[in-house]
């Protein structure tokens, strides 16, 4: 027999109040969780992650160096679905790039959240050095630059206190972890900055973020560079100035020492967020060397890991077990992002996914002046330009492994030098094209290969006769690219294609190439010097298509 509890009137609406305000998380117990997840989280070239939890979202957001705009920043709900928010900086006055050598212009960013404003601290490294921004939204748009003259230096980090006191954390220009006290409405030092913490005796101590836990102040930083040397270690101190006492397990993450059978690497660069539920996670880069040695094209990635406190208040880091790619773990309930469509169609303006390198020349780029097509104006300066002129390049980070990029061109170039097409780019030197130009009077589709300031050939070509437009592939695969092009006098991508060689992506791999970005592919234009009417290149569609 089952009894039955009467409610007086005014009992029973309390009741309902209650029922309707706890409704959600009773329906959230039972909705699916992650129970598993693929690292990397965000794959392709996402080194130095930062994230912050406001609400139900995290925030992510990611070094961006010589590319523009910068610092990409990602939302999500379960911290394994991420939905691109576009860039933190938008405008040349935000990032100036014009001295931005490869590898140089943004570094490490961090992303914080106090009293209603967003903070994104970073170092421009090409200019000026040490600033941050802020925003209501964290979807843009962001402030002016407020810059800060401190330590010098890289990698800085604001801890808001529950004091009130805002603390600048850095690696400054000696060995070793900077700290000052900052008032974040004007960006002036209150106290002069000073070594806090020198790390465990690894080289190149960076990266540090400063936390408060349980009444204890953590500090946890990288060492050993960004290499195969990488890890992450940890102290803690009652105060912010220390004395820090390292933790008794460090470094608590890193690969440094595992087989090349191990799939990921140089794990580091790290940040801890709670998920709002108790549990914590850290998010951090590592790499996926490809071919049997130490090999990795798509550059630093975003990981994930869970995290647990032991009884003696340290951080234990995937049970102290080395990161896999497929991690069982109980997650937060589902949240599915948007997925990217294979194509664009350039039927609005460029999305987030697309980057120039350094400051674009806007007049370059047009998705009006031809309706549906993307329209290229090549200039003089050329794809290995180091600095200062933006070339007429705009790419998008190879992500994955293996890929189906593709993209149809209509382009009729009427003089010797004019050339368009699809380029695999990861340093000015380093970079191969399946393009489109005018030679000796006619039109042919090539394949160059460039792989050092002095090696860079023709390794195909064909003739294409004609003025109608032409389909450009290339096949990513773990170990090399395959190119191909075929006729397209329609809309439509049907019809073979015929091959035109392939490369290695080795010779793109960090390990040749040297740098800290990853391997964009993009679509570009080039015309010669002193040429009065250099014809437009015109993409009706490009696309990419993960394989894996």
């Amino acid at each position: 027999m089952i009894a039955r509890l009467r409610l007086r009137p005014r009992a029973a609406a309390v009741a309902l109040s209650v029922a309707v305000a706890l409704a959600p998380f009773i329906a959230g117990a039972d909705e699916p969780r992650i129970t598993s997840y693929r690292n990397p989280v965000l794959p392709g070239f996402h080194p130095d992650p930062s994230v912050v939890r406001v609400g139900e979202w995290f925030y992510l957001v990611n070094s961006s160096f010589e590319m523009f705009p910068g610092v990409p920043i990602h939302r999500s709900r379960d911290l394994v679905h991420w939905e691109s928010l576009g860039h933190v900086l938008t405008r040349d006055s935000q990032l100036p790039l014009a001295t931005a050598k490869p590898s140089g212009g943004i570094f490490a960013p961090t992303i914080r959240y106090h009293a209603g404003i967003y903070y994104m601290i970073t170092t421009n490294v090409s200019h000026r050095g040490t600033f941050f921004v802020t925003a209501k939204d964290p979807a843009g748009p962001w402030s002016e630059p407020i810059w800060i003259t401190g330590p010098g230096g890289i990698d800085p980090s604001l801890f808001f206190d529950d004091d009130g006191k805002v603390y600048l954390t850095s690696t400054g220009s000696a060995p070793g972890i900077y700290q000052a006290q900052i008032d974040v409405a004007s960006g002036k030092l209150l106290t002069p900055p000073r070594i806090v913490w020198k790390g465990t005796g690894g080289r190149y101590p960076e990266g540090p973020h400063l936390y408060k836990i349980a009444g204890r102040y953590y500090l946890m930083i990288s060492e050993g560079g960004t290499e195969y040397g990488h890890m992450v270690t940890l102290a803690r101190a009652s105060s912010p100035w220390g004395p820090f006492e390292p933790c008794p397990r460090n470094p608590i993450l890193t690969h440094r020492d595992t087989p090349l059978s191990q799939p990921i690497q140089a794990t580091g660069h790290a940040d801890l967020v709670e998920d709002g539920e108790g549990n914590w996670w850290m998010v951090f880069l590592g790499i996926r060397p490809q071919g049997g040695y130490y090999w990795h094209n798509l550059g630093r990635e975003t990981f994930l890991a869970p995290v647990r406190w032991d009884a003696q208040g340290w951080p234990v880091v995937n049970e102290g077990k080395p990161i896999a790619l497929d991690t069982q773990v109980r997650g937060l309930p589902v949240r599915a992002s948007p997925t990217a469509p294979v194509r664009d169609g350039f039927d609005a303006p460029l999305g987030p996914a697309w980057n120039f390198l350094r400051n674009p020349v806007r007049a370059s780029y047009s998705t009006t002046e031809r309706r549906g097509w993307l329209t290229l104006h090549g200039t003089p300066v050329p794809l290995d330009q180091a600095d200062g002129a933006s070339p007429t390049f705009v790419g998008r980070r190879q992500e994955h492994l293996r890929a189906r990029i593709g993209a149809r061109i209509d382009f009729a170039p009427a003089r010797e030098g004019q050339e368009a097409g699809l380029v695999l780019y990861r340093a000015p030197q380093q970079r191969y094209e399946i393009g489109v130009r005018g030679i000796g009077g006619r039109r042919e589709v090539f394949v160059r290969q460039t792989v050092g300031k002095y090696l860079s050939t023709v390794t195909a070509s064909a003739p294409a006769p004609g003025k109608d437009p032409l389909i450009l592939q290339i096949e990513a695969e773990p170990n090399r690219y395959t190119f191909a092009w075929g006729p397209s006098p329609e809309r439509s991508d049907k019809g073979a294609l015929q091959p035109m060689g392939s490369a290695e992506t080795r010779l793109l791999s960090t390990e040749v190439t040297g740098g800290f970005i990853g391997t964009y592919v993009g679509l570009y234009a080039l015309a010669p010097s002193g040429d009065p009417s250099p014809a437009p290149a015109a993409f009706d569609w490009f696309d990419y298509e993960k394989q894996e």
